[in-house]
């Protein structure tokens, strides 16, 4: 874990580091309750249950929290920071699923890259039941190299203006929608559950009818964490699942919100699937198992990344390190376009 802070396994230090360990009941300690009506109020009636409150028991050894992370754009509560690095940072499941679902059921493109949603209003609430003395150093980076603000406050404040300078450093702007996007994931996300950030960053500025390929033989697991149950009910669009819950009780709500973010907009009516684009994968992921996730397989070996260069032009577009940096179209809501054949690969 030293690692993870710069220091080799032989260095000393005054610091304690601890693993949070959110398989363990042990770990937590209830801190309050959430009423229905106050959900039903915060979001809008899209969810409507009493949410018990839990978090890391250690934390209320201390006297003040110092909070320090980076803050970018987000897809289940619009920008990463804050409060949201005690949930799900250190919380319990139960909250965890509740606001991940409660994200899918707004949709990915009406909260990634938001400042004010009906997630972040939730978590906010909900760190107010801590009842300690907070600090948050806030930080946006715009790469390995450079650091564009630093913010340090209240909570609040602190990730309300690292938030307001993301929206300006993490943000692209496209003219036109694209029909076919090649996404290669930054090598850090080595699984889909975390590579589907490609999908979640540049799903907005994909055309109608166009294509997303998530390229990388780096990804070559659906989750090490969540696959089993990934595996069981595949990528499906929001309204998949509205339509029939009864298929998918105990089916945890972040897979469940994973799975539509990775699929998409899309409608399910009349028992007939229909996503606004089509999600293929190129990873390390067989052909075999990408049908039975219901995502589309391309070769990755077969893929020339030069060959997807310097053609915005026809409606192609390449984004590398795919998944750090959000896209959007300068006019919002003109996806449509005349989608082209695959001629890349």
């Amino acid at each position: 874990m030293k690692e993870l802070f710069g220091l080799g396994d032989d260095e000393s230090t005054d610091s304690s580091f601890y693993n949070h360990r959110w398989d363990l009941p042990a770990t937590f300690t209830g801190i309050g309750k959430i009423s229905r009506r106050e959900v039903e109020k915060i979001t809008g009636g899209l969810l409507s249950e009493d949410i018990e409150i839990a978090l890391n028991k250690s934390l209320f050894e201390y006297d003040l929290i110092v909070v320090l992370g980076p803050v970018f754009p987000h897809e289940v509560i619009g920008f990463s920071g804050g409060n949201k690095y005690f949930f799900p940072g250190v919380s319990g499941g139960e909250f965890l699923h509740s606001f991940h679902w409660l994200g899918a059921l707004v949709g990915s493109m009406e909260i990634i890259g938001k400042k004010r949603t009906p997630t972040r209003a939730l978590i906010d609430r909900a760190a107010s039941f801590i009842g300690k003395e907070k600090i948050c150093v806030s930080i946006v980076v715009r790469d390995e190299k450079r650091i564009s603000g630093l913010f340090v406050g209240s909570m609040e404040e602190s990730w309300s203006a690292a938030a307001d300078l993301s929206a300006r450093v993490h943000v692209v702007y496209k003219s036109r929608p694209y029909s076919l996007v090649l996404a290669a994931a930054n090598r850090i996300y080595t699984e889909i559950w975390t590579a589907g950030k490609a999908m979640y960053k540049l799903e907005p500025v994909v055309a109608d009818g166009g294509e997303l390929i998530i390229y990388g033989l780096h990804v070559d697991a659906v989750s090490h964490t969540w696959g089993k149950y990934i595996e069981r009910i595949g990528y499906h669009v929001r309204d998949y699942y509205l339509a029939q819950p009864e298929r998918f009780v105990g089916i945890p709500g972040a897979v469940l919100a994973h799975s539509t973010h990775v699929k998409g907009a899309g409608t399910y009516e009349n028992g007939k699937e229909r996503p606004r684009i089509g999600v293929t994968l190129a990873t390390g992921i067989p052909e075999k198992q990408c049908g039975k996730l219901e995502l589309g397989y391309m070769d990755p070996d077969a893929i020339r990344v030069e060959r997807y260069m310097n053609r915005e032009d026809e409606g192609v577009l390449l984004v590398e390190n795919a998944g750090e940096v959000l896209y959007r179209l300068k006019t919002p809501g003109v996806t449509s376009i005349t989608t082209c054949r695959r001629t890349c690969s």
